[in-house]
């Protein structure tokens, strides 16, 4: 057998809806080993062995998988990232899918993505960093609202106010430097971008780049885009109405920065997500995440026709240009089930049913996030985004009717949807123009 059909044993850290997918896809390789999950959730350890350790702990991941015999550990949240996992597995001589930390710093600290992209010299919102509470009311005061304020460190989703008045802006700027603990001691003020969002995410290998299939999120909590931001109530892929030339531009605009970081001796490694607003000057950067999106990579990856494992492989390899990544010509909508109260406080322990039924459904696959298997053995929630149903069919209407179709048949106390995912887009372009 060759190298490049060995079986590869992976350890994959994280426990969302996104790591269920990665899982899935992992599984999927002609290449797939053993596989180990840390710590997963209810819907991942059928599939894969559950290992209980400080997943942010780079020690204890690389002793782990030193100990275990693992060829590749794929990192899907960014807490580890930021931590410097990847970089102790790495020297470890273990393969890694994930970004060093001074790489990981693309997302771990919104300042430092500013300051590359203006090097990069690729477009994003003005801003202005700010250590203190009091400076940062008094500019706030002076330009006055609408504008974004971010909390600079890693804050789960949560730490980006989008704040019409300047009487939020005041609160949110509060908020971020007394709520979300070191992560608020740099606060980013920024000039707030109109147009429709757009994510694309790439894989690199610090120096060729593989963009994946374009996406949308939607953060809001509620129908209409209302309410506080989540980590986002469902996505779907590809967005209609991205121009062949906004998405050369995003492309280019990620090339840029990975070559940004390599002159400044900073070789990126793993998935590069894009945040971008499409505004009548061109797609502006609104944020850089260090990992595959969460909901996005629930309807990236079904669309994707690769080997994960061996592009994984290459990536660390440095030889993603020998990598072969092609796209399912269909459409994909996934919607997220939450517990009542998200994103605020809310239950856990709820009896989960209807899984199998959904499962059932041709074109339908259920991607566990915020769940636990009691001590029955019985499914329950276990977080706030607790399911993601993605539905894939021909098009982008039967993509979303049998997604919904599919939610109707899961249920547990509390239950909540937003109904609208991928309607505005419906609407065309237009649906953004205010």
């Amino acid at each position: 057998m060759s190298v490049a059909d060995s079986k590869v044993d992976v350890l994959l850290l994280g426990s969302g809806g996104r790591e269920h997918a990665l899982l899935q896809k992992l599984s999927e390789s002609k290449r797939a080993g053993k596989l180990y999950v840390c710590p997963g959730n209810g819907g991942m350890w059928s599939r894969a062995q559950k290992v209980d350790l400080n997943a942010e702990n780079p020690a204890d991941v690389a002793a782990f998988a030193k100990e275990h015999n693992i060829d590749l550990v794929v990192i899907g949240p960014e807490a580890p990232l930021v931590a410097g996992v990847a970089d102790a597995v790495s020297a470890a001589g273990i393969a890694v899918f994930g970004p060093y930390a001074r790489a990981a710093r693309m997302e771990g600290s919104k300042q430092f993505a500013k300051e590359i992209m203006t090097r990069a010299g690729v477009p994003t919102a003005a801003y202005k960093a700010f250590t203190d509470e009091a400076a940062c009311v008094d500019y706030v005061q002076r330009i006055g609202g609408p504008v974004v304020v971010k909390a600079d460190g890693l804050a789960a989703g949560k730490g980006v106010i989008v704040a019409q008045t300047t009487k939020e802006a005041l609160a949110g700027v509060h908020e971020c430097f007394s709520a979300f603990g070191d992560a608020g001691n740099v606060v980013v003020v920024e000039e707030m971008l109109k147009g429709p969002e757009c994510s694309l995410l790439a894989l690199t290998d610090g120096k060729t780049l593989i963009p994946l299939a374009t996406s949308q999120d939607h953060k809001r909590a509620l129908e209409g885009d209302l309410g506080p931001n989540t980590g986002g109530m469902g996505v779907y892929s590809p967005v209609p109405f991205v121009t062949d030339e906004e998405l050369k531009a995003m492309v280019e605009i990620e090339q840029k920065v990975v070559d940004q970081l390599a002159l400044e001796g900073i070789t990126y490694k793993g998935c590069l997500y894009g945040g971008f607003m499409l505004t009548k000057d061109g797609p502006k950067v609104l944020e850089f995440n260090a990992r595959f999106g969460d909901p996005e990579t629930q309807v990236v990856i079904p669309r994707m026709q690769a080997d994960l494992i061996d592009v994984f492989m290459h990536i660390d390899a440095g030889t993603l240009d020998q990598a072969v990544v092609e796209w399912a010509d269909n459409w994909a909508v996934s919607v997220v089930l939450t517990s009542a109260g998200y994103p605020g406080s809310y239950e856990k322990g709820k009896a989960i049913t209807g899984i199998e039924d959904t499962q059932a459904l041709d074109g339908v696959t259920v991607y566990q996030a915020g769940t636990a298997l009691n001590k029955k053995g019985e499914l329950v929630t276990a977080g706030g985004r607790v399911i993601n149903v993605t539905a894939l069919a021909q098009s982008f209407e039967a993509a979303r009717e049998q997604a919904y179709a599919a939610c109707d048949l899961i249920h547990f106390e509390g239950k909540t949807l937003r109904r609208d995912i991928g309607l505005r887009a419906l609407r065309g372009r237009d649906a953004w123009e205010v």
